[in-house]
C-alpha cells in the first residue's frame, strides 16, 4: 500500500481558542479559521483539524481523556486509495466520504482516514555545518547563527500512541497496510514507516492500560537541530512548558523537544530522522532512559560573562 504518512489528526478539543493559539505559536499557519474550529498547516499542507468536543460532525471520542477523533492517512495515488479500500473493506464498514476519502476503524478502534494527500512538493534546504574534512559545509560568510531566522514546520512527522494491545495494532498496520517495523522497544512497542516514505517512523505504538488509550504526541519535522533549538526556546519564551528535552533520541535519531498542550497529548518539534528502505534490519532494546535518548539537555534562561559567574556555579 502505497501510503505516504499521516496527512492531518483531527482533535475534538474544550477550548478552542486555547488550541488554536497554541498550533500558531508553534508555527503553524491558520487556514479557514471559524467559530466551529479550524485547520493548522505546515508548508507541504499536512497539519492538524480542530474542532470543539460537543461538534456533531466529529468521529465519536474514544472514552478516555484524549482529544484525538481520527487519524488521516495520505495515499501516493488513486491505485493506492482503491486498494486501501478493498483490502480493509474485506472485514469491516468502509465508507466514502463526500470529499472522495475513506474512513473505517483500525483493529486498536481508533478511527482512521485516508484520502489522495494533500502534501505539496517543497523545496527548502536543511541544516548544513562547517565540519573538517568535509566535502559539503555552509558557504563562505554564510551566517549559522540568526536570531531572526524564520522556523515553520514543514511537515506532519508521526504519532505516538497509547493502545492496550500494540500486538494487534503492529500485525493490523503491517499485515493489512504495509507498514514495516523498523524498530521495537521490548515490551513496550514497535516503530512503523508506511511503504510510502523512509522516514524512520510515522507511528510508534505503546502498550498501555485501556484507560490511556489515545494520543500521546504527535510532532512536525523542522529544518535541523538549529531550527529545533530557536523553534523550541520561543516556545518557552511565549509561556509553554517544557515537557522533555532537547535531546537526541536513539531510535530514529531525531533531535527531539516535547512541550505540554492543551489537546490532552504532548507536542513535539522533531530534526534529523534516520532514512531506511527494505534493506533496513529491526532493532530490538530494552525500553530505558539509556537506549530513549543519546543525549538530554535542559532549558535554562540565557547567560553571558558579562553577567558574572553562570547559575548553579562558578565560570571556569
Amino acid at each position: 500500500m502505497n501510503i505516504l504518512g499521516p496527512d492531518s489528526l483531527v482533535f475534538g478539543v474544550d477550548d478552542l481558542e486555547a488550541c488554536s493559539r497554541y498550533l500558531t505559536d508553534y508555527g503553524l499557519r491558520r487556514v479557514g479559521q471559524s467559530a466551529s474550529g479550524g485547520y493548522f498547516e505546515a508548508l507541504d499542507g499536512t497539519g492538524v483539524h480542530l474542532r470543539h468536543k460537543s461538534d456533531e460532525g466529529l468521529p465519536p471520542a474514544l472514552g478516555t481523556a484524549s482529544m484525538l477523533r481520527k487519524i488521516i492517512f495520505g495515499a501516493a495515488d488513486a491505485k493506492a486509495l482503491a486498494a486501501i479500500e478493498k483490502e480493509l473493506s474485506s472485514d469491516r464498514a468502509v465508507k466514502t466520504l463526500p470529499d472522495g476519502s475513506l474512513e473505517t476503524v483500525d483493529d486498536a478502534g481508533f478511527v482512521i482516514g485516508f484520502q489522495l494527500s494533500v502534501r505539496r512538493p517543497i523545496k527548502l534546504k536543511g541544516e548544513a555545518v562547517n565540519a573538517p574534512g568535509s566535502d559539503s559545509h555552509r558557504p563562505v560568510n554564510d551566517i549559522g547563527a540568526r536570531q531572526d531566522a524564520e522556523v515553520m514546520p514543514r511537515t506532519l512527522s508521526h504519532i505516538v500512541l497509547f493502545l492496550p494491545d500494540a500486538d494487534r495494532a503492529e500485525r493490523f498496520y503491517t499485515e493489512r497496510l504495509g507498514f514495516r517495523v523498523t524498530d521495537r522497544f521490548i515490551n513496550l512497542g514497535p516503530f512503523l514507516r508506511p511503504q510510502g516514505s523512509q522516514d524512520h517512523h510515522a507511528l510508534f505504538f505503546i502498550q498501555t492500560p485501556p484507560f490511556m488509550k489515545g494520543c500521546e504526541h504527535f510532532t512536525f519535522h523542522v529544518g535541523g537541530p538549529t531550527e529545533l533549538m530557536l523553534a523550541g526556546s520561543r516556545f518557552v519564551e511565549k509561556g509553554y512548558t517544557s515537557f522533555w528535552g532537547p535531546g537526541r533520541h536513539k531510535l530514529g535519531s531525531n533531535w527531539f523537544w516535547y512541550f505540554n498542550s492543551p489537546l490532552s497529548c504532548h507536542v513535539e518539534y522533531d530534526a534529523d530522522m534516520d532514512l531506511h528502505d527494505d534493506s533496513w534490519i529491526p532493532r530490538a532494546v530494552p525500553a530505558n532512559a539509556d537506549t530513549s535518548q543519546l543525549f538530554l539537555f535542559v532549558n535554562r534562561e540565557k547567560w553571558s560573562p558579562a553577567g558574572g559567574p553562570p547559575p548553579g556555579g562558578a565560570a571556569h
